[in-house]
């Protein structure tokens, strides 16, 4: 049986083992982000959906010992973690320049990307990405301020550095696959932010993988339901 890719092309990468292993869509930020860190190094890859129901959460616990989603499967390889995939598709994919190419931006680019990798989980709790909403106004718990308020500080910053569009530069990198569900939240839940940030998700909302994805996920059956790591 021919397997299709994201693209619903032949996908000669799942021939020899390429499938991420996704939730939903519509609610899975880290299934977004390996996707586009995925789409970064120009692998196209077999989606493996799991849904949250108890019998394929025994499932996911047999493929990946944390539970978690994404989980990438390569020539052999089996990594689970954002930044593990990062990684490993820079190693595998060095001319894709999914990191900066200059050595003080590629430890900026890391950094960031460790941040919100590990933080910000005010802003997670109330602020659950969610593709198929869009609210014309929405009381953000003030417990999420600081997060917010953090990361548009990153985002200014990248700004001032490197010139945008993207945080560094021209092209999208790691930093832009990990701060890509934020964007979409703040557009969701209409989060007053700086005419920088607004740009930004602006930017990352009409990159051309993440229209992929959002056109994916608002022909999601409406009973796909989040995983609970997901907060």
């Amino acid at each position: 049986m021919e397997v299709k890719s994201m693209s619903g092309k032949a996908d000669l990468g799942a021939t020899i083992g390429a499938t991420l292993t996704i939730s939903s869509k519509t609610y899975s930020a880290w299934s977004l982000r390996g996707w586009l860190l995925c789409k970064l190094a120009g692998l196209d890859v077999a989606e493996q959906q799991v849904a949250n129901d108890a019998a394929n959460r025994a499932e996911l616990l047999l493929l990946s010992p944390s539970v978690l989603v994404p989980r990438l499967s390569y020539m052999g390889a089996s990594v689970w973690d954002t930044l593990a995939i990062a990684e490993f598709l820079n190693e595998q994919f060095p001319d894709a320049h999914m990191l900066p190419a200059e050595p003080i931006a590629r430890a900026h680019c890391r950094s960031i990307s460790g941040e919100i990798h590990s933080g910000f989980t005010n802003l997670r709790s109330a602020l659950p990405m969610n593709l198929k909403v869009r609210h014309a106004s929405f009381p953000v718990f003030s417990g999420a301020r600081p997060d917010i308020e953090r990361i548009e500080a990153i985002w200014n910053e990248c700004m001032e550095r490197y010139g945008g569009p993207f945080l560094f530069g021209e092209k999208p990198t790691v930093a832009d696959a990990m701060y890509a569900p934020v964007a979409t939240r703040f557009i969701s839940y209409a989060v007053a932010v700086s005419p920088v940030s607004e740009a930004y998700c602006q930017t990352i909302a009409e990159w051309e993988p993440m229209k992929e994805w959002a056109a994916a996920a608002r022909a999601e059956p409406e009973e796909m339901e989040e995983l609970d790591v997901e907060f």
